[in-house]
């Protein structure tokens, strides 16, 4: 019985993964199920042949609508393969809109389209079955996008983009269109997935091309990169349901997927709901709070920041910010409290499935494919501070004719009903109608022609017309000199409190609003400071990359510094005609890195060359000016060292150290079982620490450690690299005493030496990071400080311990909402000390007051037992790890200089490749 079980349930499985051009995969000496793999081609034609005899004896063309989730349309049902119940359910779970096209077709038909595509388009069933997408095109339809599409489509590769389509009653829609292939083994395509979401109210539009005077954007953020970066990792989900007959099946037991709001710019509004979050999740475990509104209740709102002030803008993480990625993960919708509900018998979201010695328990379902493993260890730039701030406001620049607006929350948009398209590049004043008070808007008037911030009251309009009491704040943005850049006007709805003889607000209530509208303004001119001034001429953005770099004390003698030298002594500043490309070493979040030679020298560099437009358009033009700032600060063994900076006429460069033995990554990858022994671990991560407690010490907050920004030098020691998603603050240089053990006096030979501790003052609240080493406080929107690099530091451990991180998940989503809520466990395969396992428990603290090195810094993490033995001082000097597969040199030799020897400002730093 048993065995027929089982036999029934491998062949209901093979049928529900057969619709979808996969086939299961089987242990051959076992016989047992081991995973899934797609189609060839010609087991695709083999399964068509079988479906269409199949439907003959049973003499139907026709599939019932439960069968198949179509209506009973004749026209295209008998050429359209079998989609089981089962995955036809766990499809219908997914609220994003989505069509499945057949790509071995000519016209690539729509095979499958989900109710939302209805909802959305207008259309029905028979209408849209068996056709191409094109009759979503209309007039206004950008004929180059459509031809990207169809080159994209040709080529066999996934596409995202924003085009302008329509419904069936001729509506026009901003639709970000996200499509993605799905291969047999061979490559050949066998279907595509397009994702659609509905961005009118959050995009730019039109204004996406138009521009100040200076010839920067009118808006000033660029939200299509944004919107495009979110979209990618949603539809993964979709493709994951196809791919995988177990998470098919437990998708709606582990994970519930709620409405897909359009995609907001700031990430973080409800777009994905985990409803309920399975047994073996703290509910306590990070401090959570539900999202804020900002335009509903004020006194409920006042009473959540009863303790907040305006002094609050030097502390981000104390209530003014936006709930973050948690929103985004809808985590705080069904808790009710913003805390999350257990259920107990429900499976882990990501099963612990090295726990056990036994290593047949392993689940081969569980590796990830080479696309979602480049993923989840590259950078993420998801979002500024300035739009993770949920709350209503404007900012507009004064500088410009009419004062119009630059920039408008989704709180905002929200609240007025209007789309971003609408009110970019015009004047506030859309707001009044025939009721609006004169007087007040003369108030506000004379405020902004006079430089100074006012708080009103006044009756303001939506789109719809409907009329809502707008609790009123203007404050003005002054730069380093005093000037007025910006004007913040924040709202806040108090219609619902509204006296009812005097209609205004109480003196009691409108002052608690006006508390949080000033609190929000002052975060928002914080904010506001991380980004480049949008008055700057084009060029004056990279002003920083032509400053001389000057070689620092400690550096100063070195080989590289010699031949740099050498060109300044004959009055010429380096560029880029004074390297010449050997062969690409990586690519990064922000651009590429090449190993070049200082021409006739033989001396070797590292160079990374960002694009000019690519940066603008990517909103990381602060994190281009940043890096280049932070570098020229260096100096220090673990860090590297900036040679030279300039610009071509497309792009920035840096030249730094090369270092010869690569990434800890490949390094940590080579090992016979990609893991380190604890005392080559031990070694890596000590000097690890004293690289962070020098950054921190200049206040920098690293924001992106992971093994592949560690190099390794020729002499085997690290070298942090990649500073594009660090934050500059300054530090607080100071002499802490530890605390005395004993009440009673000590004799002055038994008194302990003070320590010397500095670290960032401010902080921040970017959503930046590499997924599996982000800290929960950075998913959470609170607010994070330099602990964050602690608790990539206790990834990191982990990793190097135990050959990989510990709250990877199969989906983004899925990562981040282990980190937030999934305890830490250690496989038990693998044996550790318990001093390893205490460090990082005390690193992994999902709370970030109660991390290890939250308040004394790096020398909290220095004197932890599982550093016992480590001489800090003389680390350097130290002699790295022997391991069972040492790095090799990366080749580096100086091959001839070639006959036509190009000059590289011809062609630019995007193209060296070319001529290796």
């Amino acid at each position: 019985g048993t065995r027929e079980n089982s036999k029934s349930k491998s062949d209901s499985m093979a049928e529900r993964v057969a619709g979808w051009g996969l086939v299961l995969k089987t242990d051959d000496q076992s016989g047992r199920v081991d995973g899934v793999r797609a189609r060839t081609s010609e087991e695709e034609k083999e399964f068509r042949r079988l479906s269409e005899e199949r439907r003959s004896l049973n003499s139907s063309t026709v599939r019932s609508s439960d069968e198949s989730g179509f209506t009973s349309d004749t026209s295209n049902a008998s050429h359209l393969p079998r989609v089981s119940k089962d995955v036809l359910q766990a499809l219908e779970g997914f609220q994003q809109t989505f069509v499945i096209v057949d790509g071995t077709k000519p016209d690539l038909p729509i095979m499958y389209a989900n109710a939302g595509f209805f909802k959305l388009t207008g259309y029905n069933p028979s209408e849209v079955i068996g056709r191409n997408c094109r009759f979503l095109q209309g007039k206004e339809t950008d004929p180059e996008e459509v031809d990207q599409i169809r080159q994209c489509l040709k080529k066999g590769v996934g596409y995202c983009g924003r085009l302008l389509n329509y419904k069936k009653d001729g509506t026009a829609f901003w639709n970000l269109l996200t499509i993605s292939p799905i291969k047999d083994d061979d490559g050949s395509v066998l279907k595509y997935i397009g994702m659609l979401v509905e961005v009118s109210q959050f995009t730019e539009g039109t204004k996406e091309k138009s521009v100040r005077p200076n010839g920067l954007s009118e808006s000033l953020i660029k939200y299509d990169s944004r919107q495009t970066e979110r979209a990618s990792f949603q539809v993964a989900e979709l493709l994951e349901t196809i791919r995988d007959p177990k998470h098919v099946d437990n998708l709606r037991n582990s994970i519930s997927l709620g409405v897909v709001k359009p995609v907001p710019p700031s990430g973080v509004h409800k777009e994905i709901d985990l409803r309920d979050l399975p047994a073996g999740y703290h509910n306590n475990s990070a401090a959570v709070r539900s999202g804020e509104s900002g335009a509903s209740d004020i006194h409920a709102e006042a009473l959540r920041n009863q303790k907040e002030s305006a002094s609050h803008r030097d502390s981000i993480s104390k209530g003014n910010r936006s709930s973050g990625f948690f929103s985004f993960l809808g985590l705080d919708k069904f808790s009710g409290k913003g805390t999350v509900n257990q259920q107990d018998g429900a499976e882990f979201i990501e099963p612990e499935i090295l726990m056990t010695k036994d290593e047949d328990s392993y689940d081969s379902s569980f590796e990830l494919d080479k696309a979602r493993l480049k993923e989840i260890r590259r950078g993420i730039d998801l979002a500024t501070t300035l739009e993770r701030i949920e709350k209503n406001f404007v900012i507009t620049d004064p500088r410009l004719p009419d004062n119009p607006i630059i920039f408008a929350s989704d709180n905002f948009l929200e609240l007025t009903g209007y789309s971003r398209e609408e009110i970019l590049g015009k004047n506030c004043r859309f707001l009044q109608g025939p009721d609006t008070n004169r007087e007040t808007v003369k108030k506000i008037r004379e405020a902004i022609e006079n430089d100074r911030e006012v708080t009103v009251q006044l009756l303001n309009y939506t789109k719809s017309g409907k009329t809502f009491w707008n609790l009123f704040h203007l404050q003005p943005m002054r730069d380093d000199k005093g000037e007025v850049q910006y004007f913040t006007g924040v709202q806040l709805d108090g219609t619902e409190y509204l006296e009812p003889l005097t209609k205004r607000l109480s003196q009691q209530i409108a002052s608690e609003g006006e508390k949080i509208i000033r609190a929000t303004a002052a975060n928002v001119n914080d904010a506001l400071r991380e980004l480049p001034d949008a008055n700057l001429k084009v060029e004056d953005l990279w002003r920083i990359h032509s400053r001389l770099v000057l070689p620092k004390p400690h550096k100063l003698n070195n080989d590289s510094w010699g031949v740099i030298r050498k060109i300044h002594a004959i009055g010429e500043k380096v560029k880029l005609k004074h390297f010449r490309p050997i062969r690409p070493l990586g690519y990064g979040d922000t651009g590429s890195v090449h190993l070049v030679e200082l021409r006739g020298t033989g001396k070797m560099f590292a160079m990374k060359a960002m694009e000019k437009d690519v940066m603008v358009k990517r909103n990381k033009v602060h994190r281009v000016c940043a890096e280049r700032e932070i570098l020229g600060m260096m100096d220090h063994p673990f860090l590297p060292t900036l040679y030279a900076s300039f610009e071509t006429r497309t792009h920035v460069c840096l030249i730094t150290d090369f270092c010869s033995k690569g990434e800890l990554f490949v390094l940590l990858d080579s090992q016979p079982k990609k893991i380190f022994n604890e005392d080559a671990a031990r070694f890596y991560a000590s000097e690890v620490v004293v690289a962070l407690e020098y950054l921190h010490c200049q206040g920098v907050i690293y924001r992106d450690l992971k093994p592949e920004n560690i190099l390794l030098q020729k002499d085997g020691h690290v070298m942090l690299s990649d500073f594009d998603l660090s934050y500059l603050s300054t530090s607080n240089p100071e002499l802490v005493w530890p605390p005395r053990l004993h009440k009673r006096k000590s004799k002055t030979k038994d008194k302990p030496s003070p320590v010397f501790r500095a670290e960032p003052i401010a902080s921040c609240n970017s959503f930046v990071g590499t997924e599996e080493y982000i800290a929960p406080e950075v998913i959470v929107g609170s607010g994070h400080s330099s602990a964050v690099d602690w608790w990539a530091l206790g990834i990191l451990l982990f990793e190097m311990l135990y050959g990989r991180t510990p709250f990877r998940g199969k989906t983004r989503q899925r990562t981040f909402a282990n980190i937030l809520h999934k305890e830490l466990t250690f496989p038990r395969r693998i044996p550790t000390s318990l001093a390893a396992r205490q460090l990082i428990n005390a690193l992994l603290q999902k709370d970030p007051k109660r991390r290890l090195g939250s308040r004394g810094g790096a020398n909290e993490v220095k004197a932890h037992p599982f550093f016992q033995g480590t001489n800090w001082v003389f680390i350097r000097w130290m002699t790295p790890p022997s391991l069972d597969n040492a790095m090799p040199l990366v080749q580096s030799e100086v091959v001839p200089e070639r006959d036509e020897d190009l000059d590289w400002d011809d062609f630019e730093a995007s193209n060296p490749i070319d001529y290796f």
